[in-house]
């Protein structure tokens, strides 16, 4: 089973899913600017892969600061923590990973900074160790929803790829439902312009045996329209208050399919994917990509050289068209806001 991000002696190993499905390569990232590098260039992505890489960054960047002094300490991680911030502005697990890296060094400032360097980097491994069973736990829940003979539809990728290996949300459902017995078929849509489901997606389910068919986004509403889907399910990036949820562009379009043809519209995302300081999904920022992700593919150009490009990375699904969201300590269905604030309170 391959490893999505690895601490392995002070460094920070990753899969690069750039180079997927063609090459297996694993890079080592020497610093914390290697780490921020491999965020923001997607060689690692998936909101619950982020949160785990850069936690994993701040303990690889702490590592190199040889101050004794706690306060010129804070200064230079509170640098670190800035610059892996900066890297992809929508996924939560991003802050709130960092934000959780930050309070082991407040909680600990009256000890001495190798003791703060080493907590860091025991909270970091722990985070990473959390997410594997969060996954799992995830899934156990998730498959209740699923039915032995279900053609499920997934957007873009929510697999072990986008967490920190194993299982991964939306795709960590279906993983379940598969290990029980069920049979299931995976509709896999190429999520353009970056291809995840293409290439990372459709890569993860054939190494699991678990049937599946590549379709392109737009064939979704015809094969709806056939009967093919029973169910859908994708992953978040961030969730907000009320239920609105943030996650590839093209799921927006999806769920308004799912609501026309009668499909229920499943979000898998752990619980810290829900933004309770954000109330509703149009307050969610959305990353704006680079324009070669479009006018480019495999390096080559595909669109007339000067043309404008809109790339937005992600959308928001108002939660009229969320059937349930499935989170590691249960799954939530409307009214979302409610329900909500009584898990995340009772967490």
């Amino acid at each position: 089973m391959f490893k999505t991000v690895e601490y392995i002696k002070g460094k920070v190993r990753l899969i690069d899913q750039t180079k997927l499905p063609l090459e297996e390569v694993y890079i080592t990232c020497d610093t914390y600017k290697d780490v921020a590098r491999a965020i923001k260039v997607m060689q690692v992505r998936g909101a619950p892969a982020i949160g785990v890489t850069a936690a994993m960054g701040i303990a690889l960047g702490v590592g190199g600061i040889t101050v004794k002094n706690y306060n010129k300490f804070y200064e230079k991680f509170s640098k670190i923590c800035d610059h892996l911030s900066s890297t992809r502005p929508t996924a939560v697990n991003l802050f709130w990973a960092i934000e959780r890296i930050k309070s082991i060094a407040n909680k600990n400032k009256n000890k001495p900074v190798e003791f703060i360097k080493k907590a860091i980097e025991k909270e970091a491994l722990k985070i990473w160790k959390e997410d594997i069973l969060i996954n799992k736990a995830m899934g156990m829940y998730g498959q209740k929803l699923i039915k032995d003979g279900d053609n499920v539809l997934t957007h873009c990728n929510a697999g072990a790829l986008a967490t920190a290996g194993e299982y991964g949300t939306a795709l960590g459902v279906v993983k379940v439902a598969h290990e029980k017995g069920k049979r299931i078929k995976v509709y896999v849509d190429e999520t353009r312009p970056f291809l995840q489901g293409a290439r990372l997606t459709a890569w993860e389910l054939l190494k699991e045996g678990i049937p599946v068919m590549l379709i392109t986004d737009n064939m979704a509403g015809y094969l709806m329209g056939k009967g093919k889907i029973d169910k859908i399910i994708v992953g978040a990036d961030r969730i907000a208050a009320n239920g609105d949820t943030a996650n590839k562009i093209g799921t927006y379009s999806l769920s308004i399919l799912a609501k026309e043809h009668g499909i229920p519209f499943y979000i898998a995302a752990p619980l810290s994917t829900i933004d309770v300081k954000i109330q509703e999904g149009s307050k969610i920022p959305i990353e704006e990509r680079n324009p070669q992700e479009v006018t480019h593919l495999n390096g080559k150009r595909i669109a007339p050289d000067g043309v404008e490009v809109s790339n937005p990375a992600f959308d928001v699904t108002p939660h009229k068209y969320i059937s349930a969201i499935i989170t590691e300590k249960g799954i939530i269905t409307p009214p979302f806001a409610e329900r909500i604030r009584k898990l995340k309170n009772s967490t």
